[in-house]
């Protein structure tokens, strides 16, 4: 298999209206050696805020819990590392971690399914016997049904909800994907990382797809977005239940008026 090595530059940069009184947040943008990625190189640097402590979660993420300085008006987290990965036609291996396969066949708040849902895909196992070939069908069909569009989503639309709104982007494609394997009997969990684009460097948002748990493979990563199982392109930060788990950024703060948020991300072959 080819290797190729990503270098990736992410920035998140926060302005408040307001000195803030106090602040924390979850931070899951450092991404772990795994079947078909080699972390060569990673550093974080927090500007405005510094980090407490930091932890692996119960679905094997790494999490870093930061506080913002007293009075801060601005926060910026810059992360830049360099990662080798392979083409390994989106299979990342049998599952390991402290939550059982059964706790991937759950729904959330967020990947509940509802009628729309399970209009799409009815007649599903009926078409095919096969769970990997179903699965590429099932992508097809979201693909179909759900057009990428930005501008109609946000990141508390559920799955249903974005179904109704007839378009959407890649977290809802993400959620769909996720509640449909389930409703099929397929474990299956969110994902968040990284895409180097072929025709762009600079990106003002992370990537994410699914992946479901289908035997004897492990497993095997769709992004409907793109059509596609994750190729070497694609760098694998957290997993979980859904967006939630998996966001790279998530907490809370204490003071007065409100908050910028901007994103740069680059992603180039080195």
């Amino acid at each position: 298999m080819t290797a190729m090595r990503l270098r990736i530059l992410h920035t998140t940069t926060y302005h408040f209206d307001q000195p803030m009184a106090y602040g924390l947040q979850q931070l899951r943008v450092v991404p772990k050696s795994r079947t078909g990625q080699t972390v060569l190189s990673w550093q974080m640097d927090i500007d405005g805020g510094q980090v407490e402590t930091e932890f692996t979660d119960h679905h094997q993420n790494r999490v870093s819990l930061i506080s913002f300085d007293p009075g801060a008006s601005s926060i910026i987290i810059h992360c830049a590392g360099e990662v080798e990965t392979t083409d390994t036609s989106g299979v990342t291996g049998r599952h390991g971690g402290f939550a059982p396969l059964w706790f991937f066949r759950g729904a959330t708040e967020l990947t509940r399914a509802g009628p729309k849902l399970r209009a799409l895909i009815r007649g599903l196992k009926e078409e095919d016997a096969d769970d990997l070939r179903r699965l590429h069908a099932l992508s097809a069909r979201i693909r179909s049904a759900l057009p990428y569009e930005i501008g109609l989503t946000q990141s508390t639309t559920t799955a249903e909800e974005a179904l109704e709104q007839g378009g959407g982007v890649c977290q809802d494609h993400a959620h769909i994907f996720v509640a449909a394997a389930r409703q099929l009997g397929v474990p299956a969990r969110y994902v968040s990382g990284y895409l180097m684009m072929n025709d762009r460097v600079h990106q003002d948002a992370s990537h994410a797809w699914a992946e479901a748990y289908v035997e004897p493979l492990g497993w095997v990563g769709f992004d409907v977005s793109n059509g596609i199982s994750p190729d070497q392109r694609y760098v694998r930060v957290a997993t979980g239940l859904d967006y939630r788990d998996a966001a790279p950024v998530s907490g809370l703060r204490f003071g007065s008026g409100g908050e910028a948020m901007s994103i740069d991300i680059q992603v180039q072959q080195q």
